[in-house]
């Protein structure tokens, strides 16, 4: 008699909202309850289709540039941040502003403008056109050389070899990034390092448990986005650490039933903007199809929070009207 396969699910963890976006979704939650709608957001809160389809029920307008913003209104900045231009716009259209930018994005606007001041010619590693690296080049664009990945170090021009520093996006692939960072002190033996690490601690937690996950996976199924940068990298890290297949969803109707043939373990993980509703929809339908045997692979506890905006402790309606009439 043929043994039956043993059909079962590493359910890996951490993984989903870090504090960073689950700050950005309820600041936005809170500002609709407060100050009822419309509230605007300027790009995506976080790169999850689900939270803004969501959020824009509730209510939430989404708007590319600054300028679409009515005289007047509440305008929130997304987790990834945004240049001092932006402010600035936000200033002469006289909105009031929730600035929702991550923490950690804000730690490393705070060294770029350090390390500028100081005359550093700052490379910052990073993925160009992302929201986030936009950002962060904004705060000191004379200084800031954009680095994308290792084999963009040849293209490398600095003025000064011995002032160097490198800055990096946060939701990078640690590995990669410590390549570009080798292949940079290849050629400037005295590059700087940042105080701390840039990588953002969900990022590297999630790749440290997506990679344990990979090690005894067939298949790794991550749920994302696919302009999320952190859920796209889960992918790639995954492939790089043993897993033989893995795809990015949205959702578990995305799914093609055709991967499932000849697996018997299936990884699954999210990315950092990831509601953990998605993720429960996966693992039913997973269930539905024999792989209802889910253990839990949790490498390292995550207990990061972050407290709300501070514009929110005030009333912002007020404050609009206040500059309408001057």
């Amino acid at each position: 008699m043929t043994a039956t396969p043993s059909r079962r699910v590493l359910l890996a963890a951490p993984r989903g909202y870090c504090a960073g976006v689950d700050r950005a979704v309820i600041a936005v939650e809170q500002a609709l309850e407060q100050y009822g709608a419309p509230v605007y957001v300027r790009h995506e809160i976080v790169h999850n289709k689900y939270v803004v389809k969501t959020l824009e029920k509730k209510g939430a307008i989404f708007v590319e540039e600054t300028e679409e913003v009515p005289e007047g209104e509440i305008v929130i900045f997304s987790a990834h941040g945004v240049a001092p231009v932006v402010h600035e716009e936000a200033q002469r259209g006289k909105l009031a502003t929730i600035d929702a930018t991550c923490p950690l994005v804000t730690k490393v606007h705070k060294e770029a403008v350090r390390y500028a001041k100081e005359d550093y010619d700052i490379l910052l590693i990073g993925h160009e056109g992302h929201e986030e690296v936009i950002g962060t080049s904004g705060e000191a664009p004379e200084h800031i050389t954009l680095v994308d990945g290792p084999d963009d170090v040849k293209n490398i021009e600095v003025r000064d070899p011995e002032k160097v520093v490198w800055l990096s996006q946060t939701t990078l692939s640690v590995d990669e990034t410590m390549e570009t960072v080798e292949a940079i002190q290849g050629r400037y033996p005295n590059l700087l390092s940042p105080p701390s690490d840039d990588i953002c601690y969900a990022t590297q937690n999630r790749q440290v448990a997506i990679k344990q996950v990979a090690a005894g996976s067939d298949l790794v199924l991550v749920v994302g986005s696919k302009n999320s940068s952190n859920s796209v990298r889960l992918v790639e890290t995954a492939l790089q650490h043993g897993a033989k297949a893995g795809h990015l969803v949205d959702n578990a109707g995305e799914i093609d039933e055709a991967w499932l043939e000849g697996v018997e373990t299936i990884g699954l993980s999210s990315g950092a903007s990831v509601p953990e509703v998605l993720v429960d929809e996966v693992l039913e339908w997973l269930a539905q199809r024999g792989w209802e045997d889910v253990e839990i692979v949790k490498p390292v506890d995550e207990h990061m929070q972050f407290s709300l905006p501070k514009e929110l402790r005030r009333d912002l309606r007020a404050e609009a009207a206040q500059k309408l009439q001057s």
